[in-house]
């Protein structure tokens, strides 16, 4: 095992592509994204600068060298469409700050951080640069979780162009009042029969909107046309977001598989109304939502995700590319809604591709897996780290490790061996704090 070892680093090592900083890091990566229309960025944890920060060049490189028209992450629609507002120069936020504003929900740093607000704020420079009558880049939220906010967006839209039928929502919608804002007692409640599904409702609501799609979108002559997308994403966003709820209390695959289609469906609406075939989309989520989930252990027990539904519509027109770490610091919590914490990331589990790609001892690197050779052999089923937004490092291998076929997950993989924390806007004094060391008291 210990030679089979060797012989993985060294063809590793001979076959990387070092990241050093410099301008040209990610050309062996253009290259390898050639024509495709769609680049899905992965990460490996929802609170490290690194991701951010590399995600963010890429990025920048694909929309001004290679036409990319969208970027759409793993945020809540009408959070996101928020800084799409900014980004776009439309009325509303003067500063990238500001247009950040809207997200509220838990993990509020996965968005409120430094390198987001860097990264929008270049985007909108770069877009206020453009000719006059050039198609601006987007910024847009696949994720599902903000049900009341979406019905009260749909409301607002409709209350501007037809007051008949923004009552006919705030009728149907208000199906969910019993609840307040509180989601998942609603699935709860629904699940288990205690009180009436919105199903039938939230349906109704969407198919309207779809069937009606023409005559609203220009109901006035002075509806914007991205107005009316957005409109009628939120009310599909309502009608997915009801039945996730639902499921929560059912079966753990069912509510992440349907999450994700939830995703993937979002993503082709958007594609359809950036152009179609035309469109061009650069994704970020996380690891888990974007390599193939064919290719992990949580492939085999049911799921599936983002990675895999677009490779199985896309084939070689979608990239998917991983990023991982061997050690350093991470923004996490540690328990669902609780403060932010900066916490230490340890080093790898032995056995893991983390630890694997540590002992090239190469501080950064891409590395190339789509038809490549010399893999053959190599990066046989290994461990593979995935830290969300809570991160538990006493219990690291139950809560946070997998075994996956990385060359088959992944078109190509980014590793950074030590990262540091991304800075969140609102920084506690916990945060600030850190993790106390296991070595206190005694520091050694």
């Amino acid at each position: 095992m210990a030679q089979d070892n060797r012989l993985q680093v060294r063809a590793i090592h001979e076959n990387t592509h070092t990241l050093t900083g410099a301008p040209r890091d990610f050309d062996a990566l253009m290259d390898l994204i050639g024509d495709s229309r769609f680049v899905l960025l992965g990460e490996a944890s929802h609170g490290t600068h690194d991701f951010y920060h590399i995600r963010a060049q890429i990025t920048e490189r694909l929309i001004k060298e290679m036409g990319f028209s969208a970027v759409a992450v793993e945020a809540d629609w009408p959070d996101a469409y928020r800084v799409n507002r900014f980004v776009r120069g439309r009325q509303g936020d003067e500063h990238a700050i500001e247009a950040l504003d809207s997200f509220k929900r838990f993990p509020t740093w996965m968005w409120r951080n430094t390198d987001v607000v860097e990264f929008i704020a270049r985007l909108r420079e770069f877009i206020d640069a453009l000719p006059k009558g050039k198609r601006k880049v987007g910024f847009y939220g696949l994720d599902l979780y903000s049900l009341h906010a979406s019905a009260r967006a749909v409301l607002e839209f409709l209350d501007k162009v037809d007051p008949e039928a923004a009552r006919r929502a705030r009728y149907r919608y208000s199906c969910f009042e019993h609840f307040g804002e509180d989601t998942q007692a609603y699935g709860y409640a629904a699940s288990f029969g205690l009180s009436k599904s919105c199903e039938d409702e939230v349906v109704s609501q969407l198919m309207e909107m779809q069937k009606r799609a023409a005559e609203l979108a220009s109901r006035d002559g002075h509806v914007d046309p991205d107005d009316f997308f957005m409109a009628e994403q939120n009310a599909r966003l309502v009608k997915n977001a009801e039945r996730y709820y639902r499921s929560m209390f059912q079966s753990r695959n069912e509510s992440w598989n349907l999450r994700d289609q939830h995703m993937v469906e979002t993503l082709d609406a958007l594609t359809e109304h950036l152009g179609g075939s035309a469109a061009k989309i650069v994704v970020w989520a996380h690891n888990s939502h974007l390599g193939d989930a064919r290719a992990t252990q949580m492939g085999q027990s049911g799921e599936l995700n983002v990675g895999q539904l677009v490779r199985e519509r896309h084939g070689e027109s979608a990239v998917l590319i991983g990023f991982t770490t061997y050690a350093g610091t991470v923004t996490a919590a540690s328990d669902w809604d609780a403060p932010a914490e900066r916490k230490r990331v340890r080093p790898a589990l032995k056995g893991s591709y983390e630890a694997l790609f540590h002992e090239t001892e190469t501080p950064s690197f891409l590395l190339n897996l789509r038809g490549a050779d010399w893999l053959s052999g190599v990066l046989y089923p290994r461990l593979e780290r995935a830290i969300g937004v809570i991160y538990r490092p006493e219990s690291e291998r139950l809560s946070h490790y997998f075994y996956a076929r990385l060359a088959e997950q992944f078109d190509a993989v980014i590793h950074v061996d030590q990262t540091r924390a991304v800075e969140p806007l609102e920084r506690t004094s916990q945060w600030e704090a850190g993790e106390v060391p296991e070595t206190f008291p005694f520091a050694v």
